[in-house]
């Protein structure tokens, strides 16, 4: 068991903790579909950190609403914060291209993978409690205000400081797997370093390339004027719910998400 008050054990979890909860993260998703009876939906993870008191965290409040929540506000002696992308498999991707209503097989996608991160967020829990250590999570859906439709914890924006991507003309995160996915966080005690991340932009609008695919694929037309409309976004997720209803809270679409350069690969350059 790790000893926190060893100051060589805390250096040598912050040098190979990164790695360690990579590790976590894609073992459980290894075996998760096939212990859940479930086809298999998911790509290889993606995983990123940065310090709890990293001075962009306080921004949110601007950027997202006033009662965004801290990392501390979640664990108060948080010392990191883990981001984490759960890319769906093309063959979900390429399910969601066409019609007006969202496919079967990415609903499925979306309320399965709602249901996968607080469980593996909690077996990621256990283990850091074995070795001395703890953290604490936001659920991925429903924490967010029904009058504004914005977030208490935008596990997007989150990711985002993590460097885990950087956002399309969808208001979705690109990530070097494409934008295609989910995104999980948690706050933990653990030390682990961030790393150098330089700036990074995968949108290909956002660098000058003629691109605009997820604003012409959108159905609501939520992207279509300057700012991005989230109620009309909103309204057409609650119908697909509606179509959906016996999964669970399959409030989607992706529309905006699929069919582009991005859905699946992030380029750089």
């Amino acid at each position: 068991m790790a000893d926190k008050g060893n100051n060589n054990m805390d250096g040598k979890w912050e040098k190979e903790g990164g790695a360690w909860l990579r590790s976590l993260v894609e073992g459980y998703l290894e075996g998760y579909p096939e212990k859940e009876g479930l086809p298999s939906l998911w790509r290889t993870p993606l995983i990123s950190f940065a310090a709890a008191d990293d001075h962009r965290f306080p921004l949110l409040r601007e950027i997202v609403g006033e009662d965004h929540l801290l990392p501390r506000d979640i664990l108060a002696e948080g010392r990191t914060v883990a981001a984490y992308f759960l890319p769906f498999r093309e063959e979900v991707v390429e399910s969601n291209r066409k019609g007006q209503e969202a496919s079967f097989l990415w609903a499925k996608a979306y309320v399965e993978t709602n249901k996968l991160i607080p469980k593996l967020n909690e077996h990621i829990k256990g283990i850091l409690n074995s070795e001395g250590y703890t953290s604490a999570f936001v659920p991925p859906t429903a924490v967010f205000d029904k009058t504004t439709l914005k977030s208490i914890w935008s596990h997007r924006h989150v990711a985002r400081i993590a460097g885990l991507g950087s956002f399309g003309l969808n208001n979705m995160l690109i990530t070097e797997k494409g934008c295609c996915g989910r995104i999980g966080t948690f706050v933990t005690d653990l030390v682990v370093s961030s790393g150098e991340k330089g700036e990074m932009e995968y949108c290909l609008a956002k660098k000058g390339t003629p691109c605009g695919v997820c604003q012409r694929n959108c159905v609501a037309e939520a992207l279509a004027k300057e700012e991005f409309d989230r109620f009309s976004c909103f309204e057409r997720c609650l119908e697909n719910g509606r179509i959906y209803k016996d999964m669970g809270e399959a409030w989607v679409c992706g529309k905006c998400l699929v069919g582009l350069p991005c859905s699946t690969v992030g380029r750089k350059k």
